[in-house]
């Protein structure tokens, strides 16, 4: 049933309710015919218009509890104009399906959109659209509903979310509004409790996480976007500075016990929310110490560890144990894990350095590092690496950057970062690219390494060929190509390969466990379930999705945790009607990067102090400092809490 019947989604009407033909591909409409198990979507309703999938929708009856749980839902009541408004028009719709409407009634529907641009937030504004769309385009039903002529026919389900556009691109999809608002009110720890529901690190998250919502922040269309994650650090600092002990109790024992993979971001997570509902949870860890990646892999002057620290020693207050220097595939089997404990969560990460694939790097070269990511561990770790004068990183991401900057702390006198591509094209973040220059890091952008160049089986430089860029590959990004005869030598006393990391899956090789891999050596997992194909067996982060972001690993613990949790009681590994509507409404997508936006601009965002210059590259004390709160007070008052309301019709 992909065919539309109408629509008035993003303000172009499809109807084909007296013929034609149009299905949801044409109209890039990425909303389910099915859901769940529950039946057939025949309307979805929301903050940009109305969908029809099945003929026999009525769609007045549906307008009609979709306003009823806005108001009684989800309605804050904070201002006037949507308390009121949302209550006359679910009121009306109430009048005109018992049949007792006038005609008048219509009129009042559709003028209420223009008098209710003013509400506090846009929950309610948007909530009209597809109300007024509804009176506009369905009011031939709307006249046989006042003539007395029909009677209400209501779907068999119907599933409303929340949700704003900086929530849905949020991989954790916290609640962003919710907690920037409270920020605004001065109620700190009620923002750190509203960001512990979808995430457990929020001082990691508050650093270090690459803030994918504030791209999709509405403020920017007016001036600048939100400075979402420095809020969320914001919050956390508040509680450790205070001396505060955060308030989460575990529920009472359930009895079952969970083993978790690996303390990374993906496997804390899961074991913070498995360990609320009253489950026994286990982590064992291969390094010496909590955090995975974000441990070893970000250094200090971004993420102090003993913060990192403190994150996990409060999941352990709650009573999960974790058990460090133990490898999966090593010291224990997946089968031994699966034969102890009633669920199994893989959060294994990604640190498995991808090859250069040039001349020379498979010969022990002394000088040349196996990976960005080793070198940084062993770093982290005091693994006797030795740094020496001068560096070569080679790499365009955040992983290349961390390398070139943590080799300046660590004694070097140079540090160049070369990369295939231009700068416009790297993946590392603009703002650490910035801090690198400001640390007088050397880029040598549109070269690629052909072969390293050796002296008594040392590494003394690095040959590289100049690169054009041509048409753009799968990504996206402009294709770099090889200019013919523009060899040249960088000296250097070390080379470090930056380029990526893959999953270790070598921890299944050991048996038949029936669990699928991508070709690019990650786990499968099924229907956003996170489960893999053997039951009981689940996974996230990096080894699921390859290596990716902190807040991406928080939102598949989250996702996992939360579907372990029903599997360890129901014994079904199911998505409730929350996270199957966060799927919907995450492909149908919510922000409007077009959108004209009538609130005056001019507001520019606040930032946090920032220690700068070069003087800096000599120690690892943490560069972005604490915002202070009344600064965070300030620019919580730039948030426009742009809520919509989607809702769907099933059977």
């Amino acid at each position: 049933m992909s065919e539309i019947v109408f629509s008035s989604w993003g303000r172009k009407i499809v109807d084909n309710r007296q013929g034609g033909s149009t299905d949801l591909a044409s109209l890039k409409l990425k909303i389910p015919t099915e859901y769940l198990c529950k039946g057939n979507v025949g309307a979805f309703m929301g903050w940009d218009g109305v969908v029809v999938l099945d003929p026999k929708t009525d769609v007045v009856a549906m307008a009609a509890e979709y306003m009823k749980r806005v108001q009684e839902k989800h309605c804050c009541g904070k201002c006037t104009p949507g308390k009121k408004g949302t209550r006359v028009m679910q009121d009306t719709l109430a009048r005109i399906i018992s049949g007792q409407g006038q005609e008048s009634d219509l009129a009042i529907l559709d003028s209420l959109t223009d008098l209710m641009q003013d509400c506090k937030c846009t929950l309610c504004m948007t909530a009209a659209i597809p109300v007024q769309d509804s009176v506009r385009y369905f009011r031939e039903d709307y006249l046989e509903y006042l003539a007395g002529k029909r009677k209400p026919t209501y779907a068999g389900h119907y599933i409303d979310k929340v949700t704003a556009p900086c929530m849905d691109t949020c991989p954790a999809h916290i609640d962003i509004p919710a907690y920037i608002e409270e920020i605004k009110n001065y109620r700190f720890d009620d923002s750190l409790g509203v960001i512990r529901e979808r995430m457990p690190i929020p001082a990691v998250c508050g650093r270090v996480c690459p803030h994918p919502c504030e791209t999709a922040c509405r403020r920017a269309l007016i001036d600048e976007p939100i400075s979402i994650m420095v809020m969320k650090r914001v919050a956390s600092d508040h509680e450790w500075l205070h001396h505060r002990e955060p308030p989460m109790q575990p529920k009472p024992s359930t009895g079952k016990k969970v083993i978790v993979v690996g303390a990374g971001p993906a496997g804390l997570t899961t074991a913070y929310y498995l360990a609320l509902e009253g489950h026994a949870v286990k982590i064992i860890e291969m390094l010496s110490e909590p955090g995975g990646t974000v441990a070893v892999g970000i250094p200090d002057y971004r993420m102090p560890r003993p913060l990192l620290q403190r994150e996990a020693q409060i999941i352990q207050d709650l009573g999960v144990e974790i058990e460090y220097g133990v490898k999966l595939g090593r010291d224990v089997s997946l089968r031994e894990l699966k034969e102890q404990y009633d669920a199994v969560f893989l959060g294994t990460g990604a640190f498995k350095s991808k090859p250069m694939g040039v001349e020379g790097e498979d010969a022990g070269y002394e000088g040349f590092s196996s990976g960005g990511i080793n070198y940084l561990r062993a770093v982290a770790l005091g693994q006797g690496m030795k740094t020496p004068k001068r560096i070569v990183v080679v790499g365009g991401g955040n992983t290349a950057i961390d390398c070139v900057r943590v080799a300046l702390r660590e004694g070097a006198e140079e540090t160049i970062l070369v990369y295939r591509r231009s700068r416009n094209e790297m993946p590392a973040e603009p703002y650490e690219v910035d801090d690198a220059e400001e640390e007088n890091v050397r880029f040598e952008f549109l070269v690629n390494p052909t072969r390293l160049v050796t002296k008594d089986n040392k590494i003394t430089g690095v040959e590289v060929i100049k690169m054009e860029l041509g048409e753009p590959d799968e990504s996206g990004r402009r294709r770099p190509q090889p200019v013919k005869g523009s060899e040249y030598v960088i000296e250097c006393d070390m080379v470090i390969p930056a380029i990526g990391q893959d999953p270790d899956l070598s921890y299944l090789e050991d048996g038949d466990y029936g669990i699928k891999q991508t070709r690019w050596s990650s786990i499968v997992t099924n229907n956003g379930t996170m489960m893999t194909d053997n039951a009981g067996v689940f996974a996230g982060g990096d080894c699921e999705y390859g290596a990716m972001t902190v807040v991406l690993a928080v939102g598949h613990g989250k996702r996992a945790a939360s579907v372990m949790h029903r599997y360890l009681t129901d014994g079904k590994a199911k998505l409730d009607d929350d996270e199957a509507m966060e799927d919907i409404m995450n492909r149908l997508g919510v922000f409007d990067p077009d959108e004209k936006i009538s609130a005056l601009g001019g507001l520019k965002r606040e930032h946090q102090p920032k220690i700068s210059g070069a003087e800096r590259a000599k120690n690892y004390e943490e560069i972005e400092l604490a915002m202070p709160e009344s600064q965070a007070v300030v620019e919580a008052e730039r948030c426009l809490r742009c809520y919509r309301v989607g809702m769907v019709a099933l059977g």
